[in-house]
């Protein structure tokens, strides 16, 4: 019997620094860039990126549950982004790309707030934990352009990657295990 599938979303500043880290794990079986946690249905790039429509960039991720658990996807989360910033990620910044754990049950909630109070505790960074959790609004497919772009223009994910987002992580994050 094949366990049902989940979905999980997160939003963790530019969508398209996001989708490798999910996209190779095992047990996940397709990551979607996207936007979410706006007021506009159907919004483009364009709309997003001028302000105004309260969406992030996002990724929503369908994993399957008996190979990878919420709190694996939480954790692979944090190792992605700054969650010490809340006005954007490294080069990109503004409230489209502010880092949000959204969870769409009360049990997701729990195991994100567990684990933001855990990373807190843990001494790791020397500023307060600020990435917001809130419940899931609807999720929105970015255009197709945008979809496996790590794998579509890994010359452009480089140069979106020096913008501070690897350095960053391997400084915090080096020899942690699922990273």
């Amino acid at each position: 019997m094949t366990a049902e599938l989940k979905t999980a979303t997160f939003a963790g500043g530019c969508f398209w620094c996001m989708v490798q880290p999910f996209d190779t794990y095992p047990g996940i079986e397709r990551v979607v860039s996207g936007y979410t946690g706006g007021h506009v249905a159907n919004p483009t790039y364009e709309q997003v990126c001028a302000g105004g429509t309260g969406h992030t960039e996002a990724v929503q991720i369908t994993y399957d549950p008996s190979k990878v658990s919420y709190a694996d996807l939480v954790e692979i989360y944090w190792q992605q982004t700054d969650p010490t910033d809340a006005f954007g990620q490294f080069q990109d910044r503004g409230d489209n790309y502010r880092p949000v754990i959204y969870y769409q049950t009360e049990e997701e909630k729990g195991i994100a707030e567990a684990s933001k109070q855990k990373l807190q505790d843990s001494g790791r960074f020397d500023q307060p934990i600020v990435t917001t959790i809130e419940p899931a609004q609807p999720f929105y497919s970015a255009e197709e352009y945008h979809q496996d772009f790590y794998k579509k223009d890994p010359f452009r994910m480089m140069i979106e990657e020096a913008g501070g987002r690897q350095k960053f992580i391997d400084q915090h994050w080096k020899g942690v295990s699922g990273k």
